[in-house]
Order: structure tokens, then sequence, then C-alpha cells
């Protein structure tokens, strides 16, 4: 099944810089604007290598995935990276907290070379639909560099605890801590003992691993492989680096992904018409939506919040039973016709409101953030809750995909802690 394997990873040498000036968020949460902030810490910042800059006068727009290549070549070169001496799996520890809960969250993973498989081997599962222009830039990257320069997120099952506590025994080679700036701590411990890695490979190698996280470079490195063709041993290629989490971990945290509405054909008040076909719409203050609909969704039912301007919200919540499901016409199984998601895209969207397609919806996991946003022009913003982890599992294991941005898994896995060259295989 899961074919897991130590490497010899490229860290930065922090002797003279501290690690949060050099790492950053995954590329994909990070805004234009963000993106440069970070650039600008450090000119050894990895942004520098995971979102090149295109510059004005760059001959084409693949100029910048060559940037990316030469300053990954040099920063070896100077020692800004250093390849461990030994092959390692890394063991990932964060501990963050949420608002409103007083208790801190520890979540533990390991990082390693996980053997790339198809999907329709059942051996790697994943449960979002992708954007193809992002695969096509990670591709680049990819191609460019021939490296691995973040990390993506996996999840597999361990009902017993059992790879959580070896992972936990294992002897490590020193640590490097670091805090990234939503307050989250990151531990980074090399566990170069042969025997340990031995016995983490064993334990994991009877199982699937669902992606939690990085549906879009996981497709890229298929590709990547699938295009060398058939080859009669194992390549650098067959491989990519996977932060792989137990479900069971007590420290894993779903948030939801809100939905902002750049713009619509219905006016405010068509809106509302078309929605109280089947939902019935209590009126109150933007502000409390979020906690309002958390308590429904608590207390069994289903529930989404409606932001308009003014402070004005709405909470939706449906009228009979089954008249949501009757709405979706689609082939697809009632567990993902049930889905929240699936209830705001398939059912919301575009059967009541006529947004058909993505090109006017944006994604926040911050529920003020799409509060602010119809404030500040935006035609509607709509809240939900998450999906459940155990939601995500059932409509991989039958084959589905939930719509794009589902599931937003808290804290991401921070880069440039570690990074995986190929050419180090």
């Amino acid at each position: 099944m899961a074919s897991i394997r130590p490497f010899a990873g490229l860290r930065y040498d922090i002797a003279s810089t501290p690690l949060e000036d050099l790492t950053a968020p995954p590329y994909d949460v990070l805004s234009p604007s963000e993106r440069d902030a970070y650039a600008s810490r450090n000119a050894c910042n990895v942004v520098h290598l995971t979102l090149p800059e295109q510059k004005a006068d760059d001959r084409s727009k693949f100029v910048k995935y060559a940037r990316s290549a030469a300053l990954l070549t040099a920063w070896r070169q100077d020692g800004t990276l250093v390849k461990e001496p030994k092959p390692a799996i890394y063991r990932y520890t964060q501990q963050f907290n949420l608002p409103g809960i007083p208790d801190a969250f520890s979540r533990t993973a390991i990082i390693a070379l996980i053997k790339v498989e198809p999907y329709e081997a059942g051996v790697v599962l994943p449960h979002e639909q992708t954007f193809p222009k992002h695969k096509e830039d990670r591709m680049r990257i990819l191609e460019a560099t021939r490296a691995h320069l973040e990390c993506i997120f996996g999840l597999y099952e361990d009902p017993d605890g059992c790879v959580l506590r070896a992972i936990l025994d294992a002897p490590a080679a020193g640590v490097v801590h670091t805090r990234s700036d939503e307050g989250v701590t990151h531990d980074l411990e090399p566990i170069t003992d042969e025997v340990a890695n031995a016995r983490l490979t064993a334990l994991l190698a009877d199982k699937k691993v669902w992606i939690a996280d990085g549906h879009h470079r996981y497709e890229t490195a298929m590709a990547f492989r699938q295009n060398l063709g058939q080859k009669d041993r194992l390549v650098p290629e067959d491989y990519m680096m996977m932060a792989l989490c137990s479900i069971s971990d007590p420290g894993l945290v779903l948030l939801p992904t809100h939905r902002i509405v750049r713009s619509m054909s219905l006016t405010q008040a068509q809106t509302l018409d078309r929605l109280s076909q089947i939902f019935n719409l209590a009126q109150i203050p933007s502000s409390q939506l979020m906690s309002r609909i958390e308590q429904i969704h608590h207390e069994g039912s289903k529930a989404f919040g409606l932001v308009f301007g003014g402070g004005v919200g709405y909470v939706l919540s449906e009228k009979q039973p089954g008249s949501i499901l009757a709405l979706n016409t689609s082939d697809e199984s009632d567990s993902l016709k049930e889905l929240d998601v699936t209830v705001l895209h398939r059912v919301i969207l575009e059967k009541l409101l006529n947004v058909v397609g993505l090109e006017q919806i944006s994604y926040t996991r911050d529920a003020d953030e799409a509060v602010r946003a119809v404030e500040e022009g935006a035609a509607a913003s709509f809240l939900m809750n998450p999906p459940s982890v155990s939601d995500m599992q059932e409509i991989a294991l039958g084959g589905e995909k939930m719509p794009q941005k589902s599931t937003y898994y808290y804290p991401k896995i921070l880069s440039g802690l570690v990074i995986w060259s190929l050419n180090d295989f």
C-alpha cells in the first residue's frame, strides 16, 4: 500500500538568520501582498523559491521558474541550504490555539517521501476537485527546480495509536523550533535512526493515505512521473515529500471555508425570495451569524449564514427535511449531495441564485473577513460549517470529489522547514 522512505532533506543554516525570517505559509494561501511581505523579510525567504517574482523585463512568463531553480542552486552552493548528513524521517509537531477555546492543541506528523500512486490504485485518495491553472504553475516549478519545495498533507488511519506511539518514541537527532505569524509553534526533528525508520516504514506500509491538503501538487507529481514513461527501476520522480498525520490525532482540526460572491444578477430582495422557497430566513446581525450556525450544526441540523451590507445577516435553515436534496439532480451520491459545501454550490448558488462557475467566488476561512468583504463591495458572503474528517474519508473512498476549497485543515504545513531535491535521491 503506502510506500514511504527517509530522505536527505535540504534545511536552512540558521546560525545567523532566524527561521522566522526564512519560512512562510504554503504558496496557495498567500495573497500577492502577503507573498511580497515575506519576500521582503529576507532575500533567502522560501517564497523566492515557491512563488518566484515575475519581473517587468522578463522575456517570458517562464523566466521566473528558471529564477527559482537558479536560486535553489545558489543557496546550496553558498551554504544557505544544507543537505542532511543522513537520510531522515522528520518528526513535525505543531502547537496552536483556536479562538474561544482555552486549551492548546498539538498535532504530530512525520515528513517522509511517499511513492506517487495513481488514484485508481486506491493507495492515495483525493477528496477535492482541482484548478487546472494551478497545476500548470506547479508543474513549471517542479520541472525547473527538480525539487519538492513544500510538503503536502496526508492522513492515515491509526485507530490503536500504534503509529503515533512509534513516532513519539523514535530518537531524534536534534530539533529546530520556530513560531509562525499566526502564533503556531513548529518543531522539526530529524529521525536518522535506521531501526526507528524501518519500523515507521513498516507500520505505514498497509495504510491508505487521504490527501488533506495539496491536491494540486500531488496531481502535478503524478503527471511529472507519467511523463517519463515506463521504467525498470525506481527513479526519483516516483516519490514526493508528504507530511503524514493520524486521523485520530487529537490536534487534527478542520475549519470552514466561507464563500464571498463578488457580484450577482439578482437583487437582495430577489435573492431572499428565491432562498425562502426552501429555507427559513432569520435576520440577525452579521456579527452573530457564525456562532449561530455553529450552534445549529451542533444540534444536528443544517444551516448557512448569508451576509449583506450594513451589518445585516440571515440564518438559512431547511424548511422541510429532504427539500434541499431533491433540488440536486446530479448523479452524485446522497452522501456528497448532503454535504454543506455541495448544498451551497449546487443548490443555493447554482439552482436558486444563478451563480454558475467559480469566476465570481473567492474564499476565506475568516468569517470576519467574509463580513468585511460585503461592506467593501462584494454582493454577498455565505458562511458555512466545515465537513468532518469522516465525511472526507467517505467521499474519497467512494471515488467522488467535493467542490474546490471544501476543507481547510489548520494549521497549514509551514514551508521552508525542509526541501527535497530529486537530485539527492
